[in-house]
């Protein structure tokens, strides 16, 4: 009975290790990226803000978030500004290589229609049926959402077009709103402006990640200027994101703990925070491109190299049809985006596993009901 017992063990034992070689402990679920990018600041001298803002777009639609996918307010038009010497044009760097405004922008909101009420409207898609589908967020539970903001803010508080103000606490009632109407997968909120951080302190909902440039009564720095344009270009912290992303390509192995590690105080002049105490996933196993990208997966199916036979059914002299296995094709496109956020079809590892652990089932089954017939 002992010898019983202890193999009863050791069979359970192995269920449950193969249970656990087979489980993803951390991989995202989502199959769509999205993101909401904002300048919410007027005015010549905010010059850097409106860049800001389009570097991000420039960076996210590089990585593959579609136009369709990406809502784009900015609150000036800094580009037809009358005091702009290159006209039409706006640059993050005094050597005015990348030129961001171009033909390909795509300006969802601008000017005026930057506010309050309608940046909590897009969150939330509280909007009148008449609304524009492409002025929309249409997301659902399966979407991962980089949102990023820049301006001039203070302690819990952010401006918009130096006229009103969204509150800390409003952004997290429009998050709650967003997780109860199921809007969304996991959330990247990135801020830019003065004591950013405290802009997150509120939100309360699960799967949101946040990150600001300064802590409570620390400034936000611009980066550096230019002497032509006559105003500073870019701020600080959105610069070393930048210098960082710039080395991200859609299939970087790049995380976001690399990136948060990539902060340091002699860079940014404030101390950057993150809130990780609402996000499920450790930081080291989400991939930039699980919010900066929209990355199409492909997996190489694992069966054995050779033919398939397929006769009709009901025929036993019907002609053989021969198929290509799915190892002799080419890598298939699953659609889905995420790391490990995919399908396998026809994989033989994910067979024999299954194979494995039923097999050890039926066998602790089978020494069970033998061990009680024999009692």
């Amino acid at each position: 009975m002992n010898c019983l017992v202890l193999l009863l063990s050791i069979l359970v034992s192995l269920v449950a290790a193969e249970g656990i070689n087979n489980t993803d402990v951390s991989y995202s679920h989502h199959t769509n990226n999205w993101a909401v990018l904002v300048s919410t600041s007027r005015f010549w001298f905010n010059y850097r803000h409106i860049a800001n803002t389009l570097s991000m777009y420039r960076t996210v639609k590089r990585l593959g978030i579609p136009d369709s996918q990406i809502i784009l307010m900015l609150s000036d038009d800094i580009a037809c500004n009358p005091r702009n010497a290159f006209p039409g044009e706006v640059f993050n760097n005094k050597d005015r290589q990348i030129e961001l405004y171009g033909d390909n922008v795509k300006v969802d909101y601008r000017g005026y229609e930057v506010t309050v009420e309608k940046f909590i409207r897009l969150l939330t898609d509280r909007w009148p049926k008449e609304h524009p589908k492409s002025k929309r967020l249409l997301t659902d539970e399966h979407s991962n959402i980089f949102i990023y903001m820049t301006g001039h803010g203070g302690a819990d508080f952010l401006k918009f077009q130096d006229a009103e103000e969204i509150a800390s606490q409003d952004l997290a009632d429009a998050f709650e709103q967003m997780h109860e109407k199921k809007r969304y997968n996991e959330i990247l909120f990135m801020i830019d402006t003065c004591q950013a951080n405290t802009m997150y302190s509120k939100v309360y909902s699960p799967n949101v990640l946040a990150i600001g440039s300064s802590e409570m009564h620390e400034s936000s720095y611009s980066h550096h200027s230019d002497t032509e344009i006559g105003v500073a270009v870019i701020d600080r912290f959105t610069y070393y994101n930048l210098e960082f992303l710039e080395n991200v390509t859609r299939d970087s192995p790049l995380t976001m703990q690399d990136l948060v590690n990539s902060y340091t105080l002699d860079k940014i002049h404030s101390n950057a925070g993150v809130r990780t105490d609402l996000f499920d996933r450790n930081l080291s196993d989400v991939l930039i491109t699980d919010f900066f990208g929209n990355v199409q997966k492909t997996v190489v199916d694992d069966v054995e190299d050779g033919l398939l036979y397929l006769a009709d059914e009901g025929s036993a002299t019907a002609p053989k049809t021969e198929v290509p296995s799915s190892s002799s094709l080419s890598a298939r496109t699953t659609g889905f985006s995420g790391k490990d956020n995919m399908i396998k079809l026809g994989s033989s590892a994910g067979s024999t596993s299954t194979f494995k652990s039923a097999t050890v089932l039926l066998s602790i089954i089978f020494l069970t009901v033998y061990y009680v017939k024999h009692l």
